[in-house]
């Protein structure tokens, strides 16, 4: 099976481009941070400059790794998905599920190895890079020389390798289950229930504490930034339900605006409520910690404008943390938006080849494909938004006593729009090449 798998990624490099991305992109960032556990340690870092370096890679990595997983798994459910048909010919040809799963798990090995190879060279390039940031805004001495070594390395592959073979086995342990008829859904569906309850009710807590801390401490901003991430994460756990519930509210305006394409979009988008959920998660979580962490930011910087008080060391750390976080979440959440948006929209060649035959046109089809993109757009920014003022709010009134900081709908504004183009662009550009091929032959492609 082993022999399979490597011959299953040589013969088709295109199935696993996504998650190669994913791993190589992870690997990257993993190994950036990360090797500033082995610079803080050098001979040459006095105490303050290792105590930065450490701070921003175990908070930095915290989050980089919980996005690396993510990322990857992202790619490789959906991956595991298409292959539905290709998983129940094997159990047909007599492969047990232990077979199947050593195959896929080795597969996702052999790119995940890949991509960290490919990584190691920028990894060192943007953790100089970081280094320099830190020197010209005098958190780290001059003299401090960077060092790529053995925690950078070591985070990068058990990250990298525990995650892609971790998701491959739980994406086609579902899949097996799936093909020999033993539906876990019912139990799936309670699980994650019960996560998004959890979630919800821990982020609102963790909002809510912060109108009992000082409002000049330096830990205020810890509380609702949490809060927000989580209550984040509580929506996207909602994802399918949000996505059943939300389009048939909007079914009037969408077909008084889009007609029958946008009719079909909303059926559609119900319909498939369950796929479309690894892409609304990432686009909710990408507006909610964006949206809460850049504005909060704002609020900090504009009390000690007011307060005329300079900037000490731990400011400086603080914004520097809030804005290489802020970017780590902006590069993940759109890879894994266009990887699952392009991975779900180019599996659907057959049904746009018979919608076709049925009698539409290719722009009512494209047409139909962006009224999908568009309501996912608006279901993922709202529910992102209430996330991101859950968090925001409590901050700015303890901070400043505004509601919300000046610069809060310019940052909404610019991080709709960079999740609203990638949504849509990606969704309409891989239909349009979908509609490529000559609807006879793709409508008798096998889905």
């Amino acid at each position: 099976m082993l022999t399979l798998a490597l011959n299953s990624v040589r013969q088709r490099p295109g199935r696993f481009l996504a998650t190669a991305l994913s791993a190589f992109l992870g690997a990257v960032i993993t190994m950036t941070f990360n090797s500033l556990h082995d610079t803080a340690v050098a001979a040459d870092t006095d105490a303050a400059g290792s105590e930065t370096l450490h701070l921003t890679a175990s908070v930095v990595g915290g989050y980089g790794t919980l996005l690396v997983f993510f990322a990857i798994a992202s790619a490789l459910t959906v991956n595991v998905r298409q292959r539905a048909e290709e998983i129940r010919l094997l159990r047909c040809t007599g492969a047990t599920p232990a077979q199947i799963r050593l195959m896929v798990v080795g597969e996702a090995v052999a790119v995940a190895l890949i991509g960290l190879l490919a990584a190691v060279g920028p990894a060192m390039l943007a953790g100089r890079a970081l280094l320099e940031m830190f020197r010209d805004t005098d958190q780290v001495a001059d003299d401090v020389t960077y060092t790529f070594g053995p925690v950078a390395v070591a985070a990068g592959v058990t990250t990298v390798l525990v995650a892609s073979a971790g998701a491959a086995f739980l994406a086609v342990r579902r899949a097996t289950r799936a093909a020999a008829g033993a539906g876990a859904g019912a139990r799936r569906h309670r699980l994650r229930l019960l996560g998004g309850v959890a979630a919800l009710l821990i982020g609102t807590a963790s909002a809510a504490t912060t109108f009992a801390m000082d409002a000049g401490g330096p830990e205020l901003m810890a509380p609702p930034a949490y809060g927000a991430i989580v209550l984040s994460v509580a929506f996207a756990a909602f994802s399918p339900a949000l996505l059943r519930v939300v389009p048939a509210r909007l079914e009037g305006l969408v077909t008084a605006v889009a007609g029958v394409s946008g009719y079909l979009a909303v059926h559609s988008v119900r319909q498939r409520a369950t796929q479309l959920a690894g892409v609304l998660m990432p686009l909710i979580v990408f507006t909610g910690v964006a949206t809460a962490t850049l504005s909060m930011q704002a609020a900090e910087n504009d009390a000690l404008d007011a307060s005329g008080v300079t900037r000490s060391v731990e400011d400086k750390n603080l914004e520097t943390l809030n804005l290489v976080v802020v970017g780590i979440i902006v590069v993940f959440a759109c890879v894994m938006l266009i990887n699952s948006l392009y991975a779900a929209t180019s599996y659907r060649g057959p049904e746009f080849g018979r919608q076709r035959l049925a009698g539409a046109v290719p722009g009512q089809v494209l047409t139909a494909v962006g009224t999908e993109a568009a309501l996912l757009t608006v279901v993922g920014v709202f529910f992102g938004t209430i996330a991101a003022l859950a968090g925001t709010v409590p901050f700015t009134l303890v901070r400043t006593d505004r509601v919300l900081p000046e610069q809060a709908p310019w940052i909404w504004l610019g991080t709709v729009a960079i999740g609203a183009v990638a949504t849509v662009v990606t969704s309409v550009a891989t239909a349009r090449r979908s509609l490529r091929t000559p609807a006879v032959i793709a409508a008798r492609v096998v889905s």
